[in-house]
């Protein structure tokens, strides 16, 4: 009898123990071959970051034009211009084109057979009213010429030996000095020579012929 009351004791403590409620492990669930293990204690999840561009205060400042000013400066290495450098300076190169254009100007000297030239001459830059006259020899054959933007043809006969045809300049034209571009016709009609002139008022342009 002590012995069955032992065994019911046993069952009875058994039983008692397996009517505790035990823990339930998580187990990842499967869907489709894919498995989504539960989250670790103590992750977080990432913060999500913006790629707008707006957000970007950096990048976007860089991209913004700067607010700071460019230096204006009227140095040239270490001296200030001032007006009155910039007149000084005109006038000198105004000068130098000035006694450049004043002086004679000699176009070459050509030797020929023929009894007679003709010289085309016309304004070769901006028409302006240019005006010549035209020596031959030191006699004056054309009075006024006055230059235009096509050639104007002047017949001159040549004498035996030496033959000097000048061009002085009447005027200068609203634009600058007397211009002209010129063209030497021989009496076979080939050229000769052509050339241009720059003058000043007063200032001649010659060239010289030999009839042999």
């Amino acid at each position: 009898m002590k012995i069955y009351s032992i065994f019911f004791l046993l069952m009875f403590g058994a039983a008692l123990g397996f009517s505790q409620e035990t823990p339930v492990k998580s187990t990842p669930i499967e869907r489709a071959g894919t498995s989504f293990p539960p989250p670790s204690e103590g992750s977080a999840i990432p913060a999500r970051k913006s790629t707008n561009p707006f957000f970007k205060s950096k990048e976007r400042a860089s991209n913004l034009p700067s607010d700071k000013k460019e230096s204006f400066s009227m140095k040239t290495g270490n001296d200030l211009l001032t007006a009155g450098d910039f007149i000084e300076k005109k006038w000198t190169e105004d000068k130098k084109i000035s006694d450049e254009y004043r002086k004679d100007q000699y176009l070459g000297d050509f030797k020929t057979k023929g009894s007679y030239v003709e010289v085309l001459c016309r304004d070769y830059q901006y028409v302006d009213g240019d005006k010549v006259r035209v020596y031959v020899n030191g006699k004056m054959v054309e009075s006024v010429i006055e230059l235009q933007a096509n050639y104007t043809p002047i017949l001159i006969k040549l004498e035996s030996g030496l033959n000097t045809i000048e061009i002085e300049a009447l005027n200068q034209g609203s634009s600058g000095p007397n211009t002209a571009a010129f063209k030497i016709y021989g009496d076979q009609g080939e050229l000769i020579t052509s050339n241009e002139w720059n003058l000043l008022t007063g200032a001649k342009a010659s060239v010289i012929f030999v009839k042999q």
